[in-house]
This record gives structure tokens, sequence and C-alpha cells, in this order.
């Protein structure tokens, strides 16, 4: 989700709420301590240089039970970080702390609640490491189907 799209959803709303790959939904009470912009520059395996860039919002939950995080309060920190930081509209990257570690997550919206949707590692340079696609499986009775003809098919 970029940053303008969750501005237009956060203006609908009533409350706001994130849901994890898993179906939990982050306690009420949490808080976006942070709203800022990541630059991330690096060289793939491929040796080619890249650079991406994202919103980052961390959300965090403690023992405030008494505050909860407006839709209007969140757009107000929005505004203020784009004015400070003069964001461009970037996808936007939740930090979230989980069990153990920062889990990092992309973000999406079904109409009631803000997904935290799990984020994949790849190679970005699969030509240069000699990763060829994935070969479709097939089995041998569908490869004798496909090159076999009957007696009377008038093929032999």
């Amino acid at each position: 989700m970029k940053l303008s799209e969750i501005k237009n959803h956060l203006s609908t709303l009533k409350k706001i709420a994130f849901k994890l790959p898993n179906g939990a939904l982050v306690q009420p009470h949490f808080h976006v301590t942070e709203v800022g912009r990541i630059t991330k520059d690096f060289i793939d395996c491929g040796g080619k240089v890249r650079s991406e860039r994202v919103v980052n919002f961390q959300l965090w939950e403690e023992k405030d039970y008494d505050h909860r995080l407006h839709p209007e309060k969140l757009l107000s920190i929005i505004e203020l970080s784009e004015k400070m930081f003069k964001f461009e509209d970037l996808e936007i990257e939740v930090e979230y702390q989980g069990k153990e570690t920062i889990g990092k997550y992309d973000l999406d919206f079904d109409g009631t609640y803000f997904l935290l949707t799990s984020k994949l590692t790849a190679c970005l340079a699969e030509d240069a490491c000699g990763i060829s696609p994935e070969k479709p499986k097939v089995t041998i009775n569908e490869v004798n189907k496909a090159n076999s003809c009957s007696p009377d098919s008038g093929c032999c």
C-alpha cells in the first residue's frame, strides 16, 4: 500500500485495527511510534547496484491500556512527517515486535482492517546466478497420453 492509499482509508475510518498474517489482531492499545523514510542502497548477488525507499511505520504495544490511536491522529502524524521529510508517495513497510524479534510487513487493507502481510526474500539476479525458471512437473502417464495415439485415431 502506498502512502496516499493509507491516507484515503484513514479519512473514512472511525477506528484503526491491524491484523497479523496469522489472523490475530494487534492489541487495540498499540501506538505508531515512528513514521519515517528508509533508504536501502545495496549490491545484489549479480553485482547490480540497487536502491529501495519505503515509508516505515513502527507499531508498538505495551502496558499503556488507556490510550487508543484514532484515525485522525495517525493521519496528522503522517501529514506532519510528509511536511518535515518531503515524502514521495512510497510503499509502506510496517515494523512490529513479535515474540522474539521485530518483523517487517507489507501493508494492505480489506475494508475493515489494515493487514500486515508477509514479506518474502528473493534473488534479484536469478539470470546472473544461473537460477533457471522452475519447470512444470508432469507424470509419465501424462507424457504417454500426450504422445500416444490409438489405433483407430488415424495418426499411425
